[in-house]
């Protein structure tokens, strides 16, 4: 059962007079699974006045209490799971695993950040006799939130819940193909006591939507993850009122496999990394640079994995990897190993969409790829691993980070001599050593050059919801 979308403002549904056609759909079947409520400029409006409105009373609340209610929400997360995960993967596609995982980091964030409520400390400093310096830490203000369709529970989650935790009010502007999932957090949120108009959900047109909320002289801050063309205009956008932004952008995450791994244990990682929401993840490991003594054997058993991956719906138990977002996906793959192909790459498994009435496509290898080929250079977000072998490590550190995007990289070595040296090296926000695990509750997230700025999640979360008030006394 997935239950029809709705705007969600001042703690209560609204009805909205516009309805768009077709655009919340399962991907794994390609069916209509409800109508999306377009907001006007006036619902847009309501929102913002609703934030504002709730700012001062929520702002004033003490720690303890704000504390309580986004531990509460966690609560009731973990208690509705089932349901969450169920129209989670209706709505997204990733196999019910992954949805369960989600929602359920999605309540770790929510039990971080209840803690991280009671601790968003200033500091006295040390003065002359007679004087007192101190420096407070006080919410920003109403800030408005956008997090994108792979991952609409814990994205948002990390937004709002370190906002609430501040003491900032919300305007959340989830993505449209994944309505239920944050609206759920929502009302879970509001279920568990959080006040009306601390938190608001709107969907409509993207563009009128960000125009409007960036245009808001309310609206104190902005956090974004999605592209990094749109994180550009959005960029521009807020410049007249000159708001903060955190942006977390677009990736194209290398891997370094050195000559020391053992083969095995790197291959099941690297596929798990890989394929985990059918690639479709900003830190989803893509260009695979593997040490020539073991590249023939990497590629032959990457391969070997990838084609026992049982695709299908994401439903089915039976399922390992789902469906990719769109009907637009699938295509766009094929032009990228169409492309590499060209240029003289080789494909070792996949390449092509799988027949149906949902938007699967094969999970993929490409070898030799050159750097020439397009999906060297842009982020395919699908099952498709480019993997090419390279002599001298500099070489490889150079080739990794060859490239605009620096979010997120990964290397598989036993010797930490090596991996500090790849760390040193490496562009990026986020580096795993033997791990694809780029993101946890208690850790900060972000990215370099053009995958954005500004961190979200663990204590370095909370910042950029804080300004610092310095107050000299005599």
């Amino acid at each position: 059962m997935y239950q029809q979308p709705e705007l969600l403002i001042a703690g209560a549904p609204r009805q909205t007079a516009e309805f768009a056609e077709n655009i919340v759909v399962n991907p794994a079947t390609g069916v209509e699974l409800a109508r999306l409520p377009i907001a006007s400029q006036a619902d847009i409006d309501a929102a913002v006045a609703a934030a504002d409105k709730a700012f001062l009373p929520w702002s004033e609340t003490a720690p303890a209490r704000r504390s309580r209610i986004l531990r509460d929400a966690a609560i009731l997360m973990r208690e509705r799971l089932d349901d969450m995960a169920h129209a989670l993967t209706l709505e997204n596609g990733k196999t019910l695993a992954e949805a369960k995982g989600e929602i359920g980091f999605t309540a770790d964030v929510f039990d971080w950040f209840a803690d991280e409520a009671r601790r968003a400390y200033g500091r006295v400093i040390p003065s002359a006799v007679g004087t007192r310096m101190i420096a407070l830490k006080e919410p920003v203000g109403p800030i408005a939130a956008m997090s994108p369709w792979n991952f609409p529970a814990v994205t948002a989650a990390k937004k709002v819940a370190a906002a609430l935790a501040a003491g900032c009010t919300v305007v959340l502007k989830p993505a449209e193909e994944t309505p239920a999932t944050p609206l759920a957090m929502a009302r879970c949120l509001i279920d568990a006591g959080l006040p009306a108009g601390a938190i608001n959900v709107i969907f409509g047109r993207p563009a009128e939507i960000s125009e409007r909320l960036m245009a808001s002289p309310e609206i104190a801050k902005v956090s974004f993850t999605g592209s990094t063309n749109v994180g550009r205009e959005l960029a521009r956008l807020a410049a007249p009122g000159l708001k903060r932004l955190t942006m977390e952008l677009g990736g194209h995450a290398p891997v370094i496999v050195m000559d020391d791994v053992d083969l095995e244990t790197a291959l099941d990682l690297s596929v798990a990394g890989k394929f985990r929401n059918a690639g479709q993840v900003c830190t989803s490991a893509t260009r695979f640079f593997v040490h020539h003594r073991v590249y023939d054997a990497f590629v032959s058993g990457f391969a070997d994995r990838a084609m026992k991956i049982k695709v299908g719906d994401g439903l089915d138990p039976s399922s390992q990897m789902g469906p990719l977002s769109n009907r637009r996906r699938p295509p766009a793959l094929e032009r990228l190993v169409e492309d590499a192909v060209s240029c003289g790459a080789k494909v070792a498994a996949g390449g092509k969409r799988i027949e149906s009435q949902g938007f699967f496509f094969e999970p993929t290898v490409l070898a030799d790829v050159p750097p020439n080929a397009r999906v060297m250079q842009e982020e395919p977000f699908g099952p498709l691993a480019a993997i090419v072998p390279f002599r001298e490590l500099d070489d490889a550190i150079s080739a990794a980070n060859d490239i605009p995007f620096g979010l997120a990289a990964y290397a598989l070595t036993e010797s930490s001599r090596t991996a500090r040296r790849i760390v040193r090296g490496l562009k990026t926000g986020v580096v795993g050593i033997n791990t694809f695990a780029a993101s946890a509750a208690e850790t900060p997230f972000g990215g370099v050059k053009d995958s954005g700025y500004g961190v979200e999640g663990g204590s370095e979360g909370l910042d950029s919801y804080l300004v610092t008030k310095f107050v000299h006394e005599n």
